[in-house]
């Protein structure tokens, strides 16, 4: 069902965010770098294909939403990253940097580079707990940030917190950097 939700809305969604496609309106060097070879970048990877069948029941959102978590964590080359949404998108983030130690909560980490969750209570609370750990180079994902009401809240909250710097609302996803150094800024991206 969502599959067929998602290949329905998708179009549609690029139509409505077509003036935000490849970084228009994105006046920062560096996230303008970050759209261009991260978010929409349309370089192949031998692990698209060995994950893609490792995981042949991952719909097309699944595997984008992972493709993108696997150029992040490339992106960001993080020493620990702590996954609260599960499945497929762990061998994603795995691909992406090896080396990182891969957990699903942050008890454990003193400091966490890369935070993936999904927009639900439980994504929530994982990034309520996880919020002391995270420093200037850390990064949050937010997967399904516009699915239901409590999500936008969600979302919106880590826009507005005045921890998080530059985010990225790519409808499907949202990325936030923790970077007080930068502007605050939150883009919308065609994604």
């Amino acid at each position: 069902m969502k599959e067929s939700v998602y290949i329905l809305k998708a179009p549609f969604v690029w139509l409505v965010r077509i003036g935000r496609c490849k970084g228009f309106g994105v006046q920062s060097p560096n996230d303008y770098s970050f759209v261009c070879n991260v978010v929409n970048s349309h370089r192949h990877h031998e692990a698209y294909d060995e994950l893609a069948a490792r995981y042949p029941a991952d719909g097309r959102l699944a595997r984008k939403l992972g493709r993108l978590c696997m150029r992040i964590a490339a992106f960001r080359r993080p020493e620990v990253i702590v996954n609260g949404c599960g499945g497929s998108i762990e061998a994603y983030l795995r691909a992406g940097c090896a080396d990182a130690a891969v957990t699903a909560d942050s008890c454990d980490a003193t400091t966490v580079d890369l935070l993936v969750v999904p927009a639900t209570v439980d994504g929530e609370a994982l990034t309520a707990r996880s919020m002391a750990k995270l420093t200037g180079r850390s990064l949050l994902v937010v997967v399904g940030i516009k699915e239901n009401r409590a999500a936008r809240r969600f979302w919106q909250a880590l826009v507005a917190d005045e921890r998080v710097g530059v985010t990225f609302d790519l409808y499907y996803a949202g990325v936030a950097f923790f970077d007080k150094k930068r502007y605050k800024q939150n883009y919308k991206i065609n994604f």
